[in-house]
């Protein structure tokens, strides 16, 4: 065994039998590469990532290399996901050398953490342009013995280069009016009208791109923007990102028709897209949209959620060594478990191909297997006959070898599925969607709030490691949003404590914007501040949401004026690239529109005052809040929003509507709800 066998992570405890000396990222690896003089191997990636299963057993299982890698190098492994602040350095180092990023990632760095070469998946042998580890590690262990100063002015050039990476987000100036448009614009030069989703392959489902949308149409009425957003959600759900029988949606696509993807599932992307498809129904109110967001937090709470109601991390790609091998078929085993009509009807339906329609992603041949998909949607009648095929196939699926399950909790995409799930309970009024949200909340509360402060992974119970900026923006989200489903003001009250901590201890006092780690944290190259919109939403544009809600809810003018400056900061970065901050942008759509906020007053929440709640939610534009005071909870109301002092709470229900920074006399009726909020 290295030294990983004690980790919590799934991601290095599936490297502890490597024959690699592997160390987890501590001070006793640095220590031991100076006492060798020695330059430290950094290898990062996660858990379920296909390409790091890949070079583990290509190079990291195999003795020739491990030797090599032993006797050159101190060797470090990291999971991305529990240290995103290693992994969001060096990921920008190997984006300066190389031009581009992705796991697994590779670093050669000095004993002092300062690096001299990145990659990421390097085979065992070159091949294709593509220097292999049995010619690399002899090559870099030569350079490291024999021609040292060659090595540390590379160093000092990317140490040089890696500084002017810290000026982004140090500017003060505003950004243009029609920035929104230009946004707007771009995506729909991208966009790809027959299949949705932008670009060509490969293909990411960017949920925060069709919350953009979606809420460009609600409030501009660009209808436009409502039919790109449609179409990729349509398209995608019909595709074989989705999963068919099993459900859930994989993480993204090999090609541009949504057919083949990569298999593995992250709960990140589950609760993006949850959000994204609530939306979408509550616009078009289109069945298929509401089924799949039902069918989302199925798969989630039957496959991703713990015990005690938190969400662990991803479902891996590969099983048995291969990828996908758990959700493709031959049309042969769709004969076997179904009657000849049922599946034949099943295989056309669903776009079988005795050949398979799943190609070999290296060799680009068909495989003989099948990935489920549909050219369009059911009819009621084709769908009665498939539901219970499809409950047939996934219990004789379960016959297989599952994926991994990579069963680490993290703060902040728990954050981000509670928001999901606290937003999807109060636009579909499910009542038990809200409920997840808060037994997921309860388990953050009594495992990862410390004092305010937040830790960022929970393994076996153990909660570890000082929490970064998503982990307090995303939480901060998911609280808002519960407050807002349960009009429960502890909630709101959470969220304001650690939005205090998140601004002391993140904020950057000179430009504005937060650094992804705290003030006391291990710095590394240089604190960095994240804006840009990739997988999910960067901590600054969900905090510039958290803020411009916060501000709304308490009234405090604070937290606009640090959302405002906030923005400036940013802007030299989202003005040249629009398209690339649509979050942020989304966000500042909701700063610049026309605010409703409605207090209601009554004794108790009954029968009348939901209903109340509920006209408001329907017919209240994008950005609008709700704050409910009853009996119960004025002094905790009133306390964390002093405004709501001077509404009293009388012998029948009242509804406060204010808009545009102006309050009107109070009405008692939903009819009189309607009326004050079209007035």
């Amino acid at each position: 065994m290295n030294q990983l066998s004690t980790e919590k992570s799934p991601y290095l405890l599936q490297h502890k039998d490597n024959p690699v000396n592997w160390y987890p990222w501590c001070e006793e690896a640095f220590e031991r590469a100076k006492a060798e003089d020695k330059p430290v191997f950094l290898s990062i990636g996660y858990a379920t990532c296909h390409w790091c299963h890949v070079m583990a057993h290509e190079s990291f299982e195999d003795e020739g290399v491990a030797q090599l890698m032993n006797e050159a190098f101190i060797n470090i492994k990291v999971d991305r996901e529990e240290r995103p602040d290693i992994d969001n350095t060096y990921m920008t180092v190997c984006q300066m050398l190389t031009g581009q990023g992705g796991w697994p990632l590779t670093i050669v760095m000095s004993p002092d953490k300062e690096p001299f070469y990145a990659a990421t998946y390097l085979p065992k042998h070159s091949r294709q342009n593509r220097i292999g580890m049995m010619e690399f590690v002899p090559a870099i262990q030569k350079a490291w013995e024999t021609d040292r100063a060659n090595v540390m002015n590379s160093v000092e050039r990317i140490k040089e280069g890696f500084t002017k990476t810290l000026e982004l987000g140090n500017t003060r100036s505003d950004l243009p009016e029609d920035i929104i448009d230009q946004a707007r614009q771009s995506l729909s030069g991208r966009f790809d009208p027959t299949d949705g989703g932008f670009g060509s392959a490969p293909k990411f489902p960017s949920p925060h791109n069709l919350l953009f949308l979606l809420n460009r149409h609600r409030l501009s009425g660009d209808k436009e923007s409502a039919n790109m957003a449609e179409l990729s959600l349509k398209k995608m759900r019909l595709g074989g990102l989705w999963d068919h029988v099993g459900f859930g949606f994989h993480r993204y696509s090999t090609d541009q028709q949504w057919l083949l993807p990569h298999f593995e599932k992250m709960l990140y992307d589950q609760a993006m897209l949850l959000m994204a498809y609530t939306e979408a129904w509550e616009i078009t109110q289109q069945l298929l949209f509401k089924e799949t967001a039902h069918n989302i937090v199925n798969y989630v709470e039957e496959c991703l959620m713990d015990d005690e109601g938190a969400f662990y991390s991803a479902e891996d790609a590969d099983s048995e060594g291969e990828e996908g091998k758990f959700y493709v078929w031959e049309t042969g085993e769709i004969r076997d478990i179904l009657d000849s009509d049922a599946a034949e009807q099943f295989l056309d339906l669903y776009q079988f191909e005795e050949e398979g329609n799943f190609r070999d992603e290296a060799t680009h041949q068909k495989t003989g297997k099948n990935i489920p998909h549909l050219k369009r949607e059911l009819t009621a009648k084709q769908k009665d006959l498939t539901d219970s095929i499809l409950k047939k196939l996934k219990s004789d699926r379960e016959k297989r070898v599952r994926p991994q399950l990579d069963d680490k909790i993290l703060t902040d995409w728990n954050g981000l599925m509670i928001a999901a799930l606290a937003r999807a309970g109060m636009i579909f009024d499910e009542q038990i969607f809200t409920q997840k949200a808060e037994q997921a909340c309860a388990y953050l509360r009594e495992k990862c709030f410390r004092e305010g402060e937040l830790l960022h992974r929970v393994k076996d119970g153990d909660a570890a490691i000082k929490g970064m900026a998503d982990d307090y923006a995303f939480t901060v989200w998911g609280l808002i949003e519960l407050h807002q489903a349960s009009q429960n003001p502890v909630f709101l009250e959470d969220a304001l404590h650690i939005q205090a901590v998140f601004d002391r201890e993140f904020w950057d006092d000179e430009f504005g914007g937060y650094f992804f780690t705290a003030s006391g944290a291990e710095e590394l190259l240089g604190r960095q501040k994240e804006i840009y919109d990739g997988a999910i939403p960067s901590s600054n544009s969900v905090a510039l949401r958290n803020l411009y809600y916060l501000s709304r809810l308490t009234g405090d003018p604070g937290f606009e004026e640090r959302a405002e400056q906030l923005l400036r900061s940013f802007s030299v970065q989202i003005e040249d690239a629009p398209a690339g901050y649509t979050f942020a942008l989304d966000s500042m759509q909701l700063l610049r529109s026309s605010s409703v906020e409605v207090v209601i007053t009554a004794k108790d929440e009954s029968e009348e005052v939901l209903s109340m709640i509920k006209t408001v939610e329907k017919k209240s534009p994008p950005g609008s809040v709700i704050l409910l005071k009853t009996n119960s909870n004025r002094a905790v109301l009133t306390k964390i929003s002093p405004f709501t002092e001077n509404y009293p709470v009388g012998d029948r229900p009242a509804v406060y509507v204010c808009k545009n920074f102006a309050c009107k006399a109070p009405v008692y009726s939903v009819d009189g709800i309607t009326e004050a909020l079209n007035d």
